[in-house]
């Protein structure tokens, strides 16, 4: 496992206890290198099924890394495939809602969205796509997205307070479970195993994964996306997400995308991934002035709810942490 044991720490605490020092990290690639170790292939099972995504996507994300890539070029390879330009001029619109005219071609929606902005768009939209046409037997699509969508909204509110990268922060906080959809059904008698612990046996997710396959869903992810070519930056936000709080005291990520990722990711969720990701928070809450997990909480649930469906069997982290609040005393 990168990083060896996810445990955290806050390093040499001053005045603030928590005092962070803003520091860019400015070469993705280098990083994930060093977390992939140069081996791209996954640790999946061979009969397993990955998504299958349209060519014009791969192109266009490998083409869009090019600094002399042009928009006309780019929206060519969008428009040869009806259902990404669709998805392109759906969502340019439904983010752009103060425009006078409405966007109807790609290329102006790449122009007003930016060449990066829409890479990362289109990646995500096409893994919802693709897992949404899955028969699945241990996840519930609509709980799994609300979960996505919650913790991708908590993390852009962490990215916000240490001045990170807002978007990149969102659009990875949706996607660094999209594997699991397909991995439950694969190995469906081993993730009823999991969720059925109880008690001091419970592990986290990624530790149950690395005993008995010998890898976990964030390392498979992060190599299945470098085989598709996505961005770097996207894929060590996605397999570095279960670092928990370790990842505050790293000195290249601390103020990072990814350690919002890492943050947002200790929320409760349906597979009760993190054993202890709430009580790690309210301890973050005590020693890091800026974030109030109830403020927070109570912000983030404002937003899902705008933007939710279907969310009448998924508890919100903000109950979660009332429920564990303590009681007032008179």
């Amino acid at each position: 496992m990168i990083g060896g044991e996810r445990e955290w720490a806050f390093g040499d605490a001053q005045s603030d206890r928590f005092n962070l020092v803003r520091t860019v990290l400015t070469n993705w690639t280098e990083k994930r290198e060093t977390l992939l170790g140069g081996i791209s292939q996954p640790h999946l099972l061979p009969d397993i099924k990955l998504p299958v995504l349209p060519q014009a996507l791969v192109e266009f994300s490998q083409q869009a890394d090019n600094p002399d890539c042009e928009i006309r070029n780019l929206a060519t390879i969008v428009e040869s495939d009806t259902g990404l330009t669709c998805q392109l001029l759906k969502t340019v619109n439904a983010s752009h809602n103060g425009l006078r005219h409405r966007i109807s071609s790609a290329h102006h929606a790449i122009a007003t969205l930016g060449i990066r902005r829409t890479k990362l768009q289109l990646i995500t939209v096409v893994l919802q796509e693709s897992l949404s046409a899955r028969q699945l037997k241990l996840i519930n699509l609509a709980t799994f997205w609300n979960a996505n969508l919650e913790r991708a909204i908590f993390a852009r509110q962490i990215a916000k307070l240490l001045k990170a990268d807002e978007y990149l922060a969102f659009s990875a906080a949706l996607l660094v479970d999209f594997l699991l959809p397909v991995l439950t059904n694969d190995r469906d008698d081993r993730y009823i195993e999991f969720l059925n612990q109880s008690g001091t046996e419970s592990s986290d997710l990624c530790q149950f994964e690395q005993q008995h396959f010998g890898c976990d869903h964030a390392e498979d992810a992060a190599r299945v996306m470098f085989e598709w070519g996505f961005p770097d930056d996207l894929i060590c936000c996605v397999m570095l997400h279960h670092h928990g709080l370790a990842i505050l005291a790293d000195p290249d990520l601390h103020q990072s995308a990814a350690a919002a990722v890492a943050v947002a990711s200790l929320i409760p969720d349906p597979l009760r991934q993190s054993v202890a990701g709430l009580e790690q928070l309210q301890n973050l809450s005590e020693v890091w002035n800026a974030f109030d997990l109830q403020e927070v909480a109570e912000d983030v649930y404002q937003e899902y709810q705008a933007q939710s469906l279907d969310s009448a069997n998924y508890i919100p982290v903000r109950d979660h942490v009332c429920k564990r609040r303590p009681a007032a005393i008179d």
